[in-house]
């Protein structure tokens, strides 16, 4: 007889909780996900907030500069006008087919799926509650995985209800003609660039000295510059004293003494774990000052039957990170698939991809991260105007970059800003993780012509280190 209701709980139906749901039943377990599904629904951020319909936009901004790029390659006639509402509608059915989807793979592969808020009531049982309903229902695992993300965090200034967060910027109504971006990060940096490509007057105020902090330097002030060149007004060293409605829409006043008129107003300024009510620390469960939850190597919590993976315990907020910690623990748990050895989770050489216009690809160390590391580096650079540019009108470059460490020639850093980076990075990232040296992708031949054939074809070290 089964001494627990379920072998494992999982709480969060993000990409994380329902690949770690989805996999242990698969391995045999008996699995629950609880979710509440009155919000976004299955799949977490990214399908529903983050990255599938911000990648949509994305491509949508896109069109806007391809329509007058056209007339140098023999296209005549006018650009189609942008339709706000049908853009929105497109891509919240797409959403809500990709929800189906995951709702469809967690109760095929058997997956029990509670409809309900889940909060820890010890190390090894959850107390549910569903909307409009007074009583909980307590249920117990053997095992109980933390799986809840993140959400968008917002400073309290004054006028703090006339923001809006990356959450709600993808049905914002009407279109704003004039859009403040509050924030120096990706997520600033992608919709500053999204909402320029779509028509509005986009103003990016970040209180940093430069953009995207923890990227390569030069790579941060080339994507600044050519954002600046898209038309996006980036404002640094620039923050929000108070934001008071007017008649003529969002009065900002800025600590400087500057003004912004707006007619809304975006804070991408950071994440924060999602742990409001999870009862976290009545279970016992150590949590550090922000509220991530502190795992070991094995993401499990300092509670033994309790783990966490994902945005919640904040290591690196990617959702293929998410998706990899949690194969780690169903392996740990319920034993690798079949033939197959445990999986183990490595950080080094993460790709990532930030889809300003232009876009960055990046993957391993920048160069300053890289010479306090490794002491002597080699770094490979080359700026152009890409192929497509020489007819199409657009004064738009391309930087890519490789980082080497000298003593061992391996490549340890490759980074670009140019059209569709993350789809040229990713396949480099492979010949990274494997040790890739210089001398290797020199003895590559290139695809000709195309962007990504720079990346083996750069021969000629930068004669000294890059200023940023």
């Amino acid at each position: 007889m089964n001494k627990h209701d379920f072998d494992l709980i999982v709480i969060g139906g993000g990409s994380g909780g329902v690949r770690a749901a989805r996999m242990a039943a698969q391995r045999g377990a008996r699995v629950a996900l609880a979710e509440r599904l009155g919000g976004a629904g299955l799949g977490g951020t990214c399908v529903n907030v983050g990255c599938i319909p911000k990648k949509l936009y994305s491509y949508a901004a896109h069109y806007a500069e391809a329509f007058e790029e056209s007339h140098g390659f023999g296209w005549e006639g006018q650009a189609p006008v942008l339709n706000w509402a049908a853009l929105k509608a497109n891509r919240a059915r797409e959403i809500t087919r990709l929800n189906g989807i995951y709702g469809n793979l967690l109760t095929g592969a058997g997956v029990t799926v509670f409809n309900a808020f889940a909060r820890l009531d010890g190390p090894q049982s959850v107390m549910l509650k569903v909307d409009g309903e007074a009583a909980e229902q307590r249920l117990t695992a053997q095992h109980i995985l933390v799986a809840t993300g993140g959400t968008p965090h917002l400073p309290d200034i004054e006028g703090r209800e006339h923001v809006i967060d990356s959450n709600a910027i993808f049905d914002l109504e009407p279109f704003p003609q004039r859009l403040l971006v509050v924030g120096g990060g990706y997520i600033a940096c992608e919709f500053a660039s999204i909402f320029n490509g779509l028509g509005a007057q986009v103003t990016q105020l970040y209180r940093g000295e430069q953009v995207l902090r923890g990227f390569d330097d030069e790579i941060r002030h080339f994507v600044a510059g050519e954002m600046g060149r898209a038309g996006v007004d980036l404002r640094l060293g620039a923050d929000v004293a108070s934001i008071t409605k007017t008649d003529a829409g969002l009065r900002v006043r800025l600590k400087d003494g500057g003004e912004v008129m707006a007619d809304a107003v975006l804070y991408a300024t950071g994440r924060v774990p999602l742990v409001a009510g999870l009862g976290l620390q009545a279970a016992g469960v150590a949590q550090r000052k922000d509220g991530a939850v502190v795992v070991d190597e094995h993401y499990q919590t300092n509670v033994p039957s309790i783990y966490a993976v994902g945005d919640v315990t904040s290591r690196v907020q990617l959702t293929p990170v998410a998706l990899g910690e949690a194969m780690v623990v169903v392996d740990q748990l319920f034993g690798p698939q079949a033939g197959k050895p445990e999986r183990r989770m490595s950080y080094e050489f993460i790709p990532t991809a930030v889809f300003t216009h232009p876009s960055i690809g990046t993957v391993g160390y920048g160069e300053a991260q890289a010479r306090e590391l490794y002491g002597e580096v080699t770094i490979f650079r080359s700026e152009f105007k890409a192929l497509k540019h020489t007819l199409s009108g657009s004064s738009e470059r391309t930087l890519m970059k490789l980082v080497v460490e000298t003593k061992t020639d391996r490549v340890v850093g490759l980074h670009m800003v140019g059209a569709e980076a993350g789809e040229i990075v990713q396949g480099f990232a492979v010949a990274m993780k494997a040790g890739a040296t210089k001398a290797l992708f020199d003895s590559t031949i290139g695809i000709h012509p195309t962007a990504a054939e720079e990346f083996v074809t750069m021969r000629e070290p930068v004669k000294s280190p890059a200023k940023s």
